[in-house]
């Protein structure tokens, strides 16, 4: 374990993170100095009493006065206080880099490193299935569950972790086995306000050190800058791993190796997921045949591209994961319809270009309901076919009543919720639950 006993340790954040770096300290006996912005953060009450605390703001002084600060992924490192502190040589890390220092230390252990705009938390809760079900050791965190410091009280031999462009801000010491960026579109324009290009280079520290790199052959961006060597690539119908012309199969290597429609998964994103992760198990040496079995009963995650209701011949489709612009572009590229589409757009978009949807918006049965705080941003997307509503449930209160047969409803938001809702959880929830609600009231 490092050696962390006499130094002046600052950790800032209380969420659950923050939370699990105050255990990884206190377990070496080290009492570390907390900060939060908030003034009364949830997680205060479970506190070591030995901690003292500021709440409200960052304290320079605390700061300043650091030999390590650990922030939390919500903070940027663009904060004054924080390039104060690194001007003055301070090590600025995250709970990641923590992780990892252990792990290198340990040196038989394997990661596999997943980020992307879109698909990383299907792809990272896959490929731990698939590992699982090798019967192998496998710990599965980071961005999404156990925040990854957690996982190192786990027996494992494999750790699969989600990584943030945020988290990798952060991290310096990564040696994956495997890692992969799935795909790169605009997100969090409001945390880059440099563009487009330092997203991807926060992307791009997670190739660095891995012995393997998995790339999306459709998207450029996700190519290592650094010439990497051992480079593997999934793609539509281009790639080491990709699908057949009329996507009924899942290829590899030019062999066939799945049929499309055996999977629980639906839509093309979702083809593409399962490459990737099928991808990511041939590099473990996973048995190809235990890979395959488990990606075809793989049944999806909540809020990610599901079916919530199937009532009178229409579909709900619940994609309130969808929180920027390049999921909402993956879910309306999959998304096959013989009915009307009906898509609910809407939240906070982050200072994201919304034009890129306008392809998406044209020669299709559509129309397109936009609610919550950039509504009226949205709207002007196709203002001909858009109805604005200041809420969801107002949108599926007027959808209900016009749906028939054939028809889809989509909420695929390319949004935030946090203007309207506690997070995209509780929006998808409240999504599923008025459809069934409208549902049922507009048969009487």
């Amino acid at each position: 374990m490092i050696n962390y006993q006499g130094k002046n340790i600052v950790i800032i954040g209380l969420g659950i993170t923050g939370l699990s770096c105050i255990d990884y300290f206190l377990a070496q006996e080290v009492i570390p100095k907390v900060i939060d912005t908030r003034s009364s953060p949830s997680g205060l009450e479970l506190l070591d009493k030995r901690i003292v605390y500021h709440l409200g703001g960052l304290n320079t002084d605390w700061l300043l006065e650091a030999d390590l600060i650990v922030v939390s992924p919500g903070i940027a490192l663009s904060t004054p206080e924080l390039q104060k502190a690194a001007e003055k040589g301070i090590e600025i890390v995250g709970d990641v880099e923590l992780f990892c220092r252990e792990v290198n230390l340990q040196g038989n252990k394997k990661i596999v490193a997943i980020t992307g705009a879109n698909g990383k938390t299907t792809v990272t809760s896959l490929v731990g299935e698939i590992i699982k079900s090798a019967d192998i050791n496998v710990a599965v965190g980071g961005n999404i569950g156990q925040p990854a410091l957690k996982l190192l009280t786990q027996e494992c031999d494999v750790y699969v972790l989600e990584l943030s462009s945020f988290q990798l801000e952060t991290t310096y010491s990564l040696n994956a086995t495997v890692a992969t960026i799935l795909n790169i579109s605009e997100d969090h324009m409001d945390r880059y306000p440099q563009g487009l290009m330092q997203y991807v280079q926060a992307k791009q520290r997670i190739y660095i050190n891995a012995k393997y790199c998995i790339i999306n052959h459709d998207d450029k961006l996700t190519i290592p800058t650094d010439n990497h060597k051992n480079i593997t690539s999934f793609g539509l119908q281009k790639g080491d791993y990709h699908l057949d012309t009329h996507y009924d199969y899942l290829v590899a290597q030019e062999q066939p190796v799945l049929a499309t429609k055996t999977l629980k998964l639906i839509g093309c994103h979702n083809y593409l997921n399962a490459l990737a992760a099928l991808a990511i198990a041939d590099k473990l040496m996973i048995p190809r045949e235990s890979s395959l079995a488990t990606i075809a009963t793989f049944q999806g995650l909540p809020h990610r591209f599901e079916l919530v209701l199937e009532k009178n011949g229409v579909k709900w489709i619940n994609d309130s994961k969808a929180t920027n612009v390049g999921s909402t572009e993956a879910a309306l590229n999959s998304i096959v319809c013989n009915g009307k589409l009906f898509l609910l757009l809407g939240g906070d978009g982050k200072s994201a270009d919304f034009s890129p949807l306008i392809p998406y918006l044209k020669n299709r049965k559509l129309e397109i309901f936009c609610f919550g705080r950039d509504r009226i941003l949205l709207a002007k997307l196709a203002p001909n076919i858009t109805t604005i509503t200041e809420t969801l449930a107002e949108a599926i209160e007027i959808i209900a009543n016009k749906v028939v047969t054939e028809d889809i409803v989509l909420l695929s938001p390319a949004c935030a919720s946090l203007d309207q809702f506690k997070n995209y959880v509780e929006r998808g929830n409240q999504f599923a639950k008025l459809a069934k609600q409208f549902t049922s009231r507009s048969e009487l």
